[in-house]
């Protein structure tokens, strides 16, 4: 246990080394505002540049409730730009280590390597949460102020869906990033295998069942209808079935040196 903390504790001074620990808050700080700010303004907007010639809102148009712009903030902002983010961010959780020997070093000292991956991804995964929830609480601050209010029970509910979806997000990129060497291809493969399973849901009941980017619909569904689906609890089974498979493919990489070699 204790080496475990002493590894979790060297990953986040890494983190306030490379000033990650406060530009991601940041960054989904930002991303979070600007959904409901850009569906409250974008009619004043519209207007003020197109004048009588331009664009004109059709004044018979549903109001958006609470709960249909905080889930559009999941969908628009977090799930495109802000999985870019995620993985730009958390790319070289393995790749440094390797590339600079010390991974090679670690595993020479008595440390278990299931100790060193679990440091790796918790300590990752509790920025990527932490970053999320700012992002996330901040939309909902701005989302109370000028829409409808969302109970706090809907908003606890659909953000505990997304994090599954989050962990993934974290513990895919950890494989991509033990398996391959170069940054450019980690975040390549990383972005676009993270973003087709985005890309497909909805197309298949099936492809959906097996899907783990479908936690990321559940919250987004939940928060605009409050309705909660049937087949959360299987998509959740099959998302953490990915993940364990995933952890494995991990520990007997980094095990029998696969890296050395690679």
């Amino acid at each position: 246990m204790s080496k475990w903390i002493v590894l979790m504790n060297k990953e986040f001074n890494q983190m306030v080394r490379d000033f990650r620990i406060i530009w991601l808050p940041i960054t989904f700080m930002f991303l979070g505002a600007t959904q409901p700010l850009v569906n409250y303004y974008l009619p004043s907007i519209l207007k003020a540049l197109g004048g009588s010639q331009g664009i004109t809102i059709d004044p018979n148009m549903a109001q958006l409730e609470g709960g249909e712009v905080l889930a559009s903030t999941l969908a628009s902002q977090f799930d495109q730009l802000g999985i870019m983010i995620l993985v730009m961010a958390i790319m070289g959780i393995i790749q440094t280590d390797k590339s600079n020997g010390m991974l090679a070093f670690i595993l020479t000292r008595p440390v278990a390597v299931t100790s060193y991956i679990a440091s790796k991804i918790v300590a990752n995964y509790l920025l990527v949460a932490f970053s999320i929830a700012v992002g996330y609480f901040t939309s909902n601050i701005y989302v109370n102020y000028l829409y409808s209010s969302v109970p706090f029970s809907h908003a606890m509910i659909g953000f505990i869906f997304y994090l599954v979806w989050a962990l993934f997000i974290v513990i895919f990129t950890t494989l991509i990033s033990t398996i391959f060497k170069s940054q450019g291809v980690i975040a390549l493969i990383s972005i676009g295998t993270l973003l087709g399973c985005r890309l497909v849901i909805g197309l298949s009941p099936i492809v959906d069942l097996v899907n783990p980017a479908v936690m990321s619909k559940y919250a987004i569904e939940y928060l605009s209808n409050g309705v909660s689906y049937s087949n959360i609890l299987s998509g959740s089974l099959f998302t953490f079935a990915w993940l364990f498979v995933i952890l494995i493919t991990i520990h007997y990489w980094i095990y029998n040196k696969k890296f050395i070699i690679e």
